[in-house]
């Protein structure tokens, strides 16, 4: 019994590091699709959403049976927990990846312009925290996700940045209405993208530490000192 739990509990990572790096690829594909302009790419990303979704389902369901079937006590409960909230993490980042696609078609006339703004800053930003929180969770690297906890301020900035600048666009007519609405958008989802990473840093960090790290701010002021 003992070594079918490991099993079951080594199968539910194997699926997460799975939907880990199709999420992952779906971001990276967004991000060039929306910088390339790349329709065809955006399209690609809106369609792989469903291999997410499946294995969200996946993932949820394996959850579910350990935790009523297997009664797991200290790190084996925290990892599964921390599954859960990583597994709902991803899905929503998958959600974002699409958000992003969506908006490549409105913001295609833009390519090579030099309007893009802070976008592409807070695409780099966006992807390097969701590769150091993924990969944190597969090596479980507590420094990989200090980082990423490290660089939420910044996208938080930069989306606030984003939405002074276009605002400051439409005033000067420098830009229409439509393409800055979109601008606005893609950037909330760059940094809803940047904030799920965060959280799932901090479910690597409870696994690996058992310590709740939700009010970051404190904990990097405490690593300074």
């Amino acid at each position: 019994m003992e070594r079918r739990f490991e099993r079951e509990l080594e199968s539910l990572k194997t699926s997460l590091i799975k939907m880990g790096s199709v999420v992952e690829e779906n971001v990276s594909a967004a991000v060039r699709a929306l910088l390339d302009g790349d329709e065809a790419l955006a399209q690609q990303v809106i369609a792989a959403d469903q291999r997410v979704n499946s294995l969200e389902l996946e993932i949820d369901n394996t959850v579910i049976d350990l935790l009523a079937l297997q009664q797991p006590v200290a790190s084996d409960l925290r990892f599964i927990i921390a599954a859960q909230k990583i597994n709902n993490d991803l899905e929503r980042i998958g959600d974002h990846a699409v958000n992003i696609a969506e908006g490549v078609s409105t913001l295609k006339p833009l390519k090579g312009k030099g309007v893009m703004l802070e976008v592409p800053r807070m695409c780099e930003i966006a992807l390097e925290m969701l590769k150091n929180a993924i990969d944190g969770f597969i090596t479980l690297d507590a420094d990989l996700a200090h980082k990423v906890l490290g660089r939420d301020d910044l996208i938080d900035e930069l989306n606030r940045k984003m939405t002074n600048e276009v605002i400051d666009q439409l005033r000067g007519a420098n830009s229409s209405i439509e393409c800055g609405l979109e601008l606005i958008r893609v950037s909330r989802n760059l940094e809803r993208v940047g904030d799920l990473a965060t959280n799932i840093a901090e479910e690597v960090i409870f696994h690996t530490q058992a310590r709740v790290v939700k009010h970051h701010a404190d904990e990097l002021r405490e690593r300074s000192d």
